[in-house]
């Protein structure tokens, strides 16, 4: 059995323009998670990025 999960928790979400979300990478800390989202943000992508733990849900509204 693979538990990645435990060595990457922390994973970099895209919401697109529809409302869809997907996993940008997976991160062992939050740190360098966030890391690739300034860096998104600062190459001027339109798309809606974020960091989040493995079980936890962001909940927009």
């Amino acid at each position: 059995m693979n538990d990645s999960g435990a060595l990457l928790p922390w994973h970099v979400i895209r919401q697109d323009d529809n409302g869809n979300r997907y996993r940008v990478g997976r991160y062992p800390t939050r740190a360098e998670a966030q890391k690739v989202v300034d860096s998104l943000d600062d190459q001027g992508h339109k798309q809606l990025y974020w960091v989040e733990r493995i079980g936890q849900t962001a909940t927009m509204n």
